[in-house]
């Protein structure tokens, strides 16, 4: 028997035919192509199914369920997404809806959450069951996994770890407040910071790195730089791992998680960014025991995370 995952985004819409094993044996991708309403959208996820089980060779009778990760607020328990920003939910049936066209049970998440859920079932987080996962990109996200299970607070809006403050009134955030994680951890944070180190010394190496077009500044210039041994690329990638430490380290003194995983295309860098969290970790997280402490590692399922995850969410029922 197969599982469906679906990774609802705002630019694709992604599904994966997930085999027992973990195994994704059948793709597709389709464009959101928002803003339109919900019930277009519906159509189009139909769409992608369909197209998904045609490469996985399988009809829909072999699909036990059907699982979405969805960004915003979705409460697992009815299949309503309370509130997405990025697609223009509200209080939207989408679990529902989805249940009339495709006759499979539906379940819906956060796609954080869901991708959280894919790593420890089959990732890095394979074998724990207290996990956190934290993904670096335009924003900072989060999902936590406790004994084997999706934390979503009596709400489902929790686990937004990005929207914790690690420097009161700090830099202006997108949510409103200052000082917030994501404000200085995300992959946008450090290019920012990279653009204005750069315009203050026009010396730097990284602008040869970018071929002198500020606008080819990426998560990867100012590591590049740092390879280059350039003091203006070294200093914003330190002050980016001090931030970052900072905020992995108020979640390991409130979780106590086994592992603790971080994603995102910032994490290539490898070594030159695992290893000195790694000592910020072990340096300023409150563990008595050292042999009992809190794992790094990075997350490895990439993209298919959020699949795996959604097409599982049947066992948290």
């Amino acid at each position: 028997m197969y599982n469906i995952g679906i990774d609802l985004g705002g630019t694709n819409i992604k599904v994966g035919v997930v085999d027992e094993q973990y195994n994704i044996v059948g793709r597709s991708n389709v464009k959101t192509n928002l803003p339109r309403p919900a019930e277009a959208i519906v159509d189009s996820i139909v769409e992608a199914v369909n197209l998904a089980c045609e490469d996985a060779k399988v009809s829909i009778s072999d699909i036990n369920s059907v699982g979405i990760g969805t960004p915003g607020a979705a409460n697992r328990n009815s299949g309503v997404v309370l509130y997405s920003n990025n697609l223009g939910f509200k209080d939207t049936e989408l679990g529902l809806m989805l249940k009339k066209k495709i006759g499979k049970e539906i379940f819906v998440e956060n796609d954080a959450n869901a991708a959280a859920y894919g790593e420890f079932l089959n990732g890095a987080g394979k074998g724990y069951q207290n996990v956190v996962v934290i993904t670096l990109g335009t924003g900072v996200g989060g999902g936590i996994i406790i004994d084997g299970k999706i934390y979503t607070g009596f709400n489902f809006c929790g686990a937004e770890i990005g929207h914790s403050v690690i420097h009161y009134g700090g830099r202006q955030c997108s949510c409103g407040r200052k000082g917030c994680f994501e404000a200085y951890a995300s992959a946008t944070a450090l290019i920012k910071a990279t653009k204005e180190a750069m315009e203050k010394n026009k010396n730097s190496r990284m602008w040869a790195v970018v071929d002198n077009d500020i606008n080819n500044v990426d998560g990867k210039t100012a590591f590049d730089g740092m390879r280059l041994e350039d003091e203006t690329a070294i200093g914003v990638v330190n002050e980016y791992i001090n931030y970052l430490g900072c905020g992995l380290v108020n979640v390991v003194n409130i979780f106590q998680p086994e592992v603790l995983l971080i994603g995102g295309g910032i994490c290539k860098e490898g070594d030159n960014l695992t290893k000195p969290l790694e000592e910020i970790i072990a340096r300023d997280s409150y563990c008595i025991d050292r042999n009992a402490s809190t794992k790094l590692d990075i997350a490895k399922l990439g993209n298919d995370a959020g699949i795996i995850g959604a097409a599982y969410l049947f066992r948290l029922k």
